[in-house]
């Protein structure tokens, strides 16, 4: 049953202090997969069905690897933003670097962020800076994407493994070789925030709270830079999760470890059974926060636009994956729409929460 939020108590609980709640985040080892394949399986569905958020170690990805990708990252930001000007994010390929561009439900305003999405195919026509701006930097970005997407698949065996699918099933409907593919890297460089008083009481909005509307998201996160909290669905009484418990998922690089959660999508293709988990990257506005510059990188993956998406209860109805990514887009706009009409004195559209669809992930699968 959906129900009337009150906008104007949401954000005083979002400016209330939060309340933390200590929920242990799982670590699964995907060392010598082949042989134990199903021990790892039932590790994945337990997290799946109770958390929704993961940590994985012995994935195959090298330390330097990831923190090679990171400085290619901080190369490709730190460039003047008439140079990455040049690659402007496309709505409608999903690609492309924007600034400060988008707003969340969760919050009404635009995260104070700048991002850059890849794709693996023809999306991306246009879309790369050419060697002489950023020497080698397609390459390695590339590379590192198909190394992300052959653990990706890995996690996909399971899943389809624990569903009663064929073991390929999930990895043929996320071929990233294919002109359908529709799978995202997205690099993330959040601003540093003023970590003083703010006498307009404004809030610097990283990442509002939603949940990813993909089928799983790979995070990557650099040591120091905090940020990142959960509060799964089932938990959340307010809208977003809003004056709800939430636990911090603090960078373990030591371990090399892999945040992953569940997306609207794996969640549907389970009949429900795994649960997409509310998340966001917190607006600093506490004393233990962190206000300095953050950098991440979210892999999304996301069927072709030709799989054919039910699960095997069929629960829902059977939709494409460009059917299910257009009509994820569709509630979110809607939601947000919903949201600017209330904080303008209109009544007659009341934000809805629950069985709506109202999670905020945004067209871009921010995280």
């Amino acid at each position: 049953m959906a129900q009337q939020v009150d906008q104007t108590h949401l954000k005083k609980l979002a400016m209330a202090p939060t309340k933390y709640v200590d929920r242990p985040v799982p670590n699964i080892s995907l060392r010598d997969f082949e042989s134990r394949v199903d021990e790892i399986t039932t590790e994945l569905v337990d997290a799946a069905e109770n958390v929704g958020f993961f940590c994985i170690v012995d994935h195959g990805i090298s330390r330097p690897t990831v923190d090679r990708i990171f400085d290619q990252s901080a190369r490709f930001f730190s460039q003047p933003d008439s140079v990455k000007g040049r690659v402007p994010f496309s709505p409608q390929h999903n690609a492309g670097w924007e600034k400060n561009a988008q707003i969340r439900p969760s919050t009404g305003v635009a995260d104070r962020k700048e991002s850059y999405q890849m794709q693996f195919g023809a999306g991306m026509n246009g879309r790369w800076l050419d060697d002489d701006a950023l020497p080698g930097f397609r390459q390695e970005a590339l590379d590192f994407m198909t190394q992300v997407q052959s653990v990706s698949e890995k996690l996909m065996t399971c899943f389809a493994r624990a569903l009663g699918f064929e073991d390929d099933y999930f990895t043929k409907a996320h071929d990233v070789t294919r002109p359908e593919s529709q799978t995202v890297c997205r690099l993330l460089h959040y601003f540093e925030t003023p970590n003083v008083p703010n006498p307009t009481g404004e809030v610097y909005h990283r990442a509002g709270a939603h949940a990813d509307w993909d089928f799983l998201t790979l995070l990557f996160q650099k040591a120091g830079q905090s940020g990142l909290e959960i509060c799964p669905g089932r938990e959340v009484s307010t809208s977003f999760g809003y004056g709800d418990g939430w636990t911090k998922v603090e960078p373990d690089v030591e371990r090399n470890a892999i945040v992953c959660n569940v997306g609207d999508l794996l969640m549907s293709w389970s009949d429900d059974r795994f649960k997409s988990t509310f998340h966001r990257v917190k607006a600093p506005c506490e004393p233990d926060d962190y206000y300095g510059e953050r950098y991440s990188i979210a892999f999304f993956n996301q069927p072709c636009k030709d799989a054919k998406i039910q699960g095997p209860m069929k629960r829902y109805p059977l939709v494409t994956g460009e059917e299910f990514t257009r009509n994820a887009m569709s509630r979110n706009f809607e939601a947000l729409q919903d949201k600017l009409k209330i904080e303008q004195g209109d009544p007659g559209s009341p934000t809805q929460v629950g069985a709506s669809g109202n999670r905020g992930g945004g067209s871009e699968l921010t995280v």
